[in-house]
């Protein structure tokens, strides 16, 4: 995945109905509004769907924000 912080974000504004902006690009997941583990899955799902190769969980599990999700999957790309 190579798209920016912003595309990234739309993604999942769009594909997880979550009101997220960049405002909440550093915020801690937990405190996103209507965030929770599923939301996790179903973006991994989403994206390994839309990439055709695995994501390693793993990873996305120690990240702390979606600014630290975006990371973790351009450095897989």
């Amino acid at each position: 995945m190579r798209d920016s912080l912003e595309v990234f974000l739309g993604l999942v504004r769009r594909e997880l109905d979550l009101p997220v902006g960049a405002g909440d690009a550093d915020r801690d997941l937990a405190e996103l509004p209507g965030w929770d583990s599923m939301n996790l899955l179903r973006l991994v799902a989403l994206l390994e769907a839309e990439g055709g190769r695995r994501i390693p969980v793993h990873a996305l599990l120690e990240a702390h924000s979606l600014r630290e999700v975006h990371s973790v999957l351009e450095r897989q790309a």
